[in-house]
């Protein structure tokens, strides 16, 4: 049981572990022992998560979503397949977790009669010094 919130908790059979070999760290080991993790979810048939969980969570996955609903994390920063496996399950959380909430809604707004004032002095200053630079030669006829 993989524990998101005490209301989401992920079955373990609906979490598909495969373990690979792993570039990096991993001394003598690294060609013969498959520590890499590939923590695969069903997203698509997931029956832990609501609708509007699933929803954000498809858009927060990004290309570890496939086109078959299945969210892939790989883990293979460190060296034990143990260590893998815990990161893969932290990923796994903390995505869950960013997509459990909602995004704010962002509430328009207008800018108020002293910023538009502050504005446009400040352009009209800009304009002047700018003017002001320019010395245009007096031809006498």
């Amino acid at each position: 049981m993989l524990t998101v919130t005490p209301d989401i908790i992920i079955d373990d059979r609906e979490l598909e572990e495969t373990f690979v070999h792993a570039s990096g760290p991993g001394g003598q080991n690294v060609n013969k022992v498959a520590t890499a993790v590939q923590l695969r979810f069903n997203l698509q048939n997931s029956h832990s998560l609501s609708d509007s969980v699933r929803d954000r969570l498809r858009h927060l996955a990004g290309k570890r979503l496939t086109v078959d609903g299945i969210l892939i994390i790989d883990a293979h920063r460190f060296r034990t397949r143990e260590r893998n496996r815990q990161d893969a399950r932290e990923r796994l959380i903390a995505l869950i977790q960013r997509a459990i909430k909602p995004p704010k809604v962002r509430k328009p707004t207008y800018p108020s009669k002293a910023v538009k004032q502050r504005r446009l002095d400040n352009k009209r200053h800009r304009s002047m010094q700018k003017l002001s630079r320019s010395v245009k030669p007096q031809v006498d006829e």
